[in-house]
């Protein structure tokens, strides 16, 4: 996430640089018309000349597509072009991340990716219909955020290492909840079973949001959810934060441990949301897309209502985002084929 920016593409300067080579009829069958000797080439429409549109692949009314409408409204100021948000959902995301697979790489149709539709649907599901490194080209992170360990607050603990002890007192007692199978709480909690050394149930739900009343009841006592998703139940004290498992401790909920000063320095990752763009995009159009992601980033007004969606704003360098996607993606695809999971 701190390298530094490396190159740039120069696909399409190749591309014109052979075309002229082989002459006007190459030019003509490519679609250009030829250039007559003396002729000034026609001139190209800057980017952006119209609207753009950002795909947001996640459910509605959630924080997911609150963010994806941030980002967009950021993109609309910094590039002075409207940039509207088209919501297809559904396959944990993977529909949407088709439609900018393959759409044409003029960075016109963007993608809001976030953890689960870029580095774990990949190794969830083993027939996409499009390659996730090679057909979507990272641009910048965006947003990052805490999962947070939560538990019923019948279950009397107040600690991780208190929720350990009693796990391995009443092995294949205690349940967590999870959004469904290889849902990043669901990997996020196989993940805590692993490090504490625990036997408790997994019990998978349609979405987040639906195991709340089970987890409030009692019927399930624990859940590793997104802070946008849980952090208005732990701000009232119907559940109680154990741990979160950022690298360091959330803005919000200061006086809760990171899973590392909880005893489990092996349990990090946050969730987060970025801007992807076709494979092929040029290397100019990403650039310019992450330098006005980049410039938000800075400002305190927009830090301000990310901060208010429980995350944080960032930016990071296309080479530095890529990076970061392909570690995230070793990690879950790792874990996915560790406890055999499967979409297909």
């Amino acid at each position: 996430m701190r390298r530094k920016l490396q190159g740039t593409l120069i696909a399409a300067g190749l591309l014109s640089a052979c075309l002229l080579a082989a002459g006007p009829s190459a030019a003509q069958s490519a679609g250009q018309p030829a250039t007559q000797p003396g002729a000034q080439p026609p001139a190209q429409q800057p980017w952006p000349s119209h609207p753009i549109r950002l795909i947001n692949p996640l459910g509605t009314g959630g924080t997911g597509e609150a963010l994806a409408r941030t980002l967009a409204r950021a993109l609309s100021d910094g590039l002075g072009q409207q940039v509207v948000v088209e919501t297809r959902s559904g396959a944990a995301g993977t529909i949407g991340a088709d439609v900018v697979a393959k759409a044409p790489a003029d960075g016109y149709t963007l993608l809001y990716g976030v953890t689960g539709t870029n580095t774990i649907a990949p190794a969830l599901y083993r027939r996409l219909p499009y390659d996730a490194e090679r057909d979507l080209a990272p641009v910048s992170i965006a947003f990052m955020g805490p999962n947070i360990l939560i538990v019923n607050a019948s279950l009397n603990v107040s600690s991780v290492q208190e929720l350990i002890t009693l796990a391995k007192a009443r092995p294949g007692t205690l349940a967590f909840a999870s959004g469904g199978n290889g849902s990043m709480a669901h990997l996020n909690a196989e993940r805590f079973k692993e490090l504490a050394g625990i036997d408790i149930l997994h019990v998978p739900y349609k979405g987040g949001g639906s195991a709340v009343p089970d987890l409030l009841s009692g019927r399930v006592q624990l859940m590793i959810e997104t802070g946008g998703g849980v952090m208005n139940l732990v701000r009232t004290g119907k559940v109680v934060a154990l741990a979160v498992t950022s690298a360091r401790r959330s803005g919000p909920l200061p006086g809760v441990p990171t899973m590392a000063e909880a005893g489990l320095p092996g349990m990090t990752g946050e969730v987060w949301g970025g801007l992807f763009a076709p494979g092929g995009t040029p290397r100019p159009i990403r650039d310019r897309l992450y330098e006005a992601i980049a410039a938000a980033s800075r400002d305190p007004a927009y830090r301000e209502h990310v901060a208010s969606l429980n995350n944080e704003a960032v930016a990071s360098t296309p080479d530095q985002f890529q990076a970061f996607v392909r570690e995230e993606a070793a990690r879950y695809g790792a874990l996915v084929r560790r406890l055999g999971l499967s979409a297909d």
